[in-house]
């Protein structure tokens, strides 16, 4: 994904602005952010806080009115936006910022049309959004860790998610499912179909930055370093413990 080409569309009125700086390095990871910008009503004193980080990241903000009580213009800009720029084809790749259910169409329209899309959202973002995504990752992660954690921060280190045996046996079928004769199966090949099947699927929500940690913190599965034939880099590979 390091050649996509993103547009980045965030919606102002349900993201924490404390979390641009970090956001905007995790996307920066999967390709280029060409087109970033940020709808809201910009009259409303609940956005001021977006303001002052907007010039340091280059994003547009653009102005949505609210004209009817009840509903929310910023979702319609944003999905209205989006289509432009998928006719556009100046674009490969759409990374929606938004906890709100009412973009899971979105996604599935825009990935029908061969786009890639990834989603960012607090942990309550509901399930739908996130199935629609080729990957989806949790605002909450991105706190930048090399900072001295405050009493916030601590509180946010005590919710990370705990390893259930629905997670290993989700890792246990994976790696069964790419094994060869033998059992093993690479751990890169391993990881991307993890995401697939599971699109918020993030060693971070776990308390790990990587996938071997967590994959050796379980102990069901043997880890294997070889050398590669084409390049002195060590590849790993797993297999469940028989």
């Amino acid at each position: 994904m390091d050649s996509l080409k993103l547009a980045v569309l965030i919606d102002g009125d349900n993201i924490p602005s404390a979390y641009v700086e970090e956001m905007m390095e995790e996307i920066a990871k999967y390709g280029n952010p060409t087109i970033k910008r940020i709808y809201g009503d910009w009259t409303k004193p609940h956005l001021n806080k977006w303001k002052k980080v907007l010039l340091d990241n280059a994003i547009t903000p653009i102005q949505q009115y609210a004209y009817t009580t009840g509903k929310n213009a910023t979702d319609s800009a944003m999905i209205i936006d989006a289509m432009d720029i998928l006719y556009s084809n100046k674009v490969n790749g759409f990374c929606i910022v938004s906890s709100d259910s009412d973009f899971t169409r979105l996604a599935t329209r825009l990935r029908e049309a061969g786009m890639q899309v990834i989603g960012i959202g607090e942990k309550k973002t509901p399930t739908p959004f996130i199935a629609t995504c080729d990957k989806f990752i949790y605002i909450e992660v991105l706190k930048n860790q090399s900072q001295q954690m405050d009493e916030k921060q601590i509180q946010s280190e005590q919710t990370v998610d705990k390893i259930t045996p629905k997670l290993i046996k989700l890792i246990a079928s994976t790696i069964d499912d790419l094994s060869d004769d033998d059992g093993w199966a690479f751990l890169g090949d391993v990881g991307s179909l993890l995401q697939k099947k599971q699109p918020n699927f993030d060693p971070r929500n776990y308390g790990f930055q990587k996938l071997t940690p967590i994959i050796k913190s379980i102990g069901r599965f043997e880890i294997d370093q070889r050398i590669g034939s084409k390049s002195k880099h060590k590849l790993i590979f797993v297999r469940n413990k028989k």
